[in-house]
């Protein structure tokens, strides 16, 4: 009877371990992948900054419906493409954005699907979001033939930007701040932030991302591909302080971009902290380096 209690009781154990590693997995994919809208949702737009605008609507390759703003500067030879992060939308890129176009930069902010206006359409971690910044790549040629088009990316869109300039040469310099090197490695700092162990839960949360989501870690790896953004200039930039993708990450990918890189290190900021440090001094660094 206490040894059959006892096998019981262990099968109740191992049965609710389980669950629980399963559980988080779940979430985990979700939380990258699923859909997910701030409540309520007002947001700041180029009027707040004063800067004149343009509405635009942009369309992805997989005929996702994103929405814009162009921020026109007459003159100017370069349009920079500003992506947001993960979760984030257009406006977070007001500061950084309106700040260029009063460099005499042409700007365009948009929306990541899923985020901001318009469409939501499946969303993923630099995945398939690498459609929706080639397709306001598109936009930049289209509307300013001739100009050179730059990206400007924080977060998950300066790791886009990697992923999709490595295939794309008609982006002509990169400034990113604060870019993961792998998903793989981000996913499992962040377990740590929490305490969590990256083993079992990072390989499980894979399965669960692959399973439900359709695409696997190993498919985002930015630090594989930025070495094919050379001989283009490339200025990263990161916290020392960083909680959700640690500064190593930058040091990874400075040393794998090799010699067109320049490395920025805000000491104390944290994730996409260095612009808060200093705003016009960041704005004045990147206009200086995204000019011809």
């Amino acid at each position: 009877m206490r040894r059959r209690r006892l096998t019981t009781s262990l099968a109740t154990l191992a049965s609710g371990a389980a669950l629980g590693l399963l559980g988080v997995a779940g979430y985990t994919a979700w939380t990258l992948n699923g859909p997910r809208r701030p409540w309520p949702d007002y947001v700041f737009t180029p009027f707040e900054v004063r800067a004149d605008s343009a509405d635009v609507r942009l369309t992805s390759a997989d005929g996702v419906g994103l929405a814009g703003w162009w921020l026109a500067a007459p003159g100017s030879d370069t349009v920079v493409v500003c992506a947001h992060g993960h979760r984030g939308n257009k406006a977070d890129m007001l500061g950084i954005g309106s700040g260029l176009w009063r460099e005499g930069f042409s700007v365009l902010l948009f929306d990541f699907r899923g985020n901001g206006d318009f469409d939501d359409g499946p969303q993923s971690l630099a995945h398939r979001e690498q459609a929706d910044l080639r397709a306001a790549i598109d936009y930049a040629v289209e509307r300013r033939p001739g100009a050179r088009v730059v990206v400007m990316g924080f977060s998950m869109g300066a790791s886009t930007a990697i992923l999709v300039g490595a295939a794309d040469p008609r982006v002509a310099a990169f400034a990113l701040d604060s870019p993961f090197a792998t998903m793989g490695d981000v996913v499992a700092a962040n377990y740590r932030r929490y305490r969590l162990p990256s083993q079992p839960f990072l390989p499980l949360a894979d399965l669960a991302n692959r399973l439900r989501y359709g695409y696997s870690y190993a498919q985002v790896r930015p630090l594989d591909a930025i070495g094919s953004l050379a001989p283009r200039p490339v200025l990263l930039l990161h916290g020392t302080d960083d909680r959700v993708v640690p500064c190593s990450h930058a040091v990874e990918l400075a040393q794998a971009a090799g010699p067109t890189c320049e490395l920025v290190i805000f000491d104390g900021a944290d994730h996409c902290g260095g612009y808060f440090e200093d705003r016009q001094g960041y704005i004045d660094r990147v206009a200086r380096f995204l000019q011809p």
